[in-house]
């Protein structure tokens, strides 16, 4: 085999992963993941579940110090363990094969295609509403484009990761550029004495726990995406240094850009204005820039496709790091042999989020995503506190507080019981795919040994899947099964 040109390298006839993504891509990454659509969506998710402009603003705060904290034990646990995987590998560690199989499920069936299949319909009505300005997008063209979109994000991702960081640089500077035009243009008109919003900001408020969780929803949905770096550790230029370092730059940077850009678009739009909006930064657009108005959509899908872009190259290893410990098919734990990069999870992705682009319903995908992921962090802090009794003398370069990971599992198991409350329908299918799993689970990794006949065919299908896309299995140095 010849050497790796993208996302790994040759050592002594065997491939691995590189080391190639610096701080500046880490922070690039996360800030690139992070600031995707939720800016320039949920203010409306916020601000229509709690009625006021007060509680929305102090919700996004809450939300942003929430995630920032979550941050901080992800950061100690990447800096103890860091191995590609994140969160599949701490629970892994912490509780053992099953537990870690429902973390790998529930990405890989609900956080994963959900939320990249939300994103590319939500940039793909940015790319369509300049062409449609005054009528509704047609759904066959908003799904046509979301499927264009995908198919080119994990072609790239295919053939060579350095392209594909290059990229998610380019995509956070224009998405930054969208945010300091709202941000300016907001505050132009607040200082104008456009300021009547700013009144009475809490009157009407709707404190009920429901409208909380919903809200922190919304919240989920514009902060996430500060995790993915731990997918990546492998992949990162000295990462038990440069690992916290990029959560907490980005973290802070999106909490303070995510404030201001809110209360710039308070400045423009009136609550019942920003609640009636499909795209409240287009809305804005319209009220504020005239004939320029058609620049923010542009801006906004060249976001909205960065932070899909930098969820597939993060959750592409998450799905190639639990293959090779037999909680995926075999096929998805190998490399294609030109571009040595982790092709078939790729593809099984591409895969998954053309079935949920079926869906048109954007705030459904969003909800189901939430869900998934507040029970993700319910056992990963679970996990950490765990760990700190377990392995007492496990090496931690970083070191957070013993009762932070333990307060954040409690409030995340909260959220999740106050959905099943708010969205019985919602919880009980993502619960619903979550047993579907525990099925597979049990007929492919407890089924053992298979029938040699059924062995065979299995077999058969992973050396067809090899030759037709050219892959190989990757070497690994280091064991990651602890039993």
């Amino acid at each position: 085999m010849g050497k790796g040109r993208a996302a790994s390298v040759e050592v002594e006839g065997h491939v691995q992963l590189k080391k190639q993504i610096t701080l500046l891509q880490s922070v690039a990454i996360i800030v690139g993941i992070i600031i995707g659509s939720g800016i320039f969506v949920s203010p409306v998710g916020i601000l229509q579940h709690v009625n006021s402009v007060g509680l929305s603003l102090l919700m996004w705060a809450i939300c942003g110090l929430y995630n920032t904290l979550c941050a901080l034990c992800y950061a100690e646990l990447g800096a103890c363990l860091p191995q590609s995987g994140g969160e599949y590998i701490y629970i892994k560690r912490a509780f053992g094969d099953y537990p870690a199989f429902v973390c790998l499920w529930i990405n890989f069936v609900l956080i994963c295609p959900v939320g990249v299949a939300a994103l590319s319909l939500i940039a793909s009505l940015y790319i369509l509403q300049p062409i449609f300005p005054d009528c509704d997008v047609p759904p066959i063209a908003e799904r046509l484009i979301a499927i264009i979109l995908i198919c080119f994000l994990v072609l790239i991702n295919c053939r060579n990761v350095k392209w594909v960081t290059r990229l998610q640089v380019v995509m956070t500077s224009s998405k930054l550029i969208a945010l300091a035009i709202i941000i300016i243009i907001g505050f132009i008109y607040l200082g104008q004495g456009n300021n009547e919003n700013f009144r009475n900001t809490f009157e009407d408020s709707d404190f009920s726990a429901g409208a909380i969780a919903l809200s922190f929803y919304s919240g989920f949905w514009a902060y996430s995406g500060w995790s993915y770096l731990n997918f990546l550790t492998e992949e990162l230029v000295n990462p038990n240094k440069n690992l916290p370092r990029a959560i907490m730059i980005s973290m802070g940077l999106v909490i303070c850009v995510y404030l201001v850009a809110n209360i710039a678009y308070l400045g423009v739009l009136s609550p019942r204005q920003m609640v009636q909006s499909t795209a409240v930064a287009v809305t804005f657009a319209k009220h504020t820039m005239g004939v320029m108005q058609w620049l923010m959509p542009i801006l906004i899908a060249i976001s909205v496709i960065g932070t899909m872009n930098g969820t597939i190259l993060s959750m592409s290893r998450l799905f190639f790091i639990g293959a090779k410990n037999n909680h995926m098919p075999l096929f998805m734990s190998m490399i294609q042999q030109t571009y040595l990069t982790p092709s078939m999870s790729l593809l099984v992705i591409l895969s998954l989020v053309i079935c949920f682009q079926l869906s048109g319903d954007i705030w459904y995908l969003i909800e189901m995503e939430g869900f998934g992921f507040a029970t993700v962090l319910s056992i990963v802090f679970a996990g950490q506190v765990y760990l700190r009794y377990k392995e007492p003398n496990l090496k931690r370069p970083i070191r957070v507080p013993i009762a932070l990971p333990a307060v954040l599992c409690l409030v995340s198991v909260a959220i999740v019981g106050l959905t099943f409350y708010q969205k019985p329908t919602e919880s009980l299918t993502a619960l619903g795919i979550t047993a579907i799993g525990t099925v597979l689970y049990i007929i492919g990794n407890r089924w053992n040994p298979k029938p040699q006949a059924i062995q065979s065919r299995i077999d058969a299908v992973n050396i067809f899947i090899q030759r037709l896309f050219l892959v190989v299995p990757q070497h690994n140095p280091d064991e990651l099964d602890w039993e």
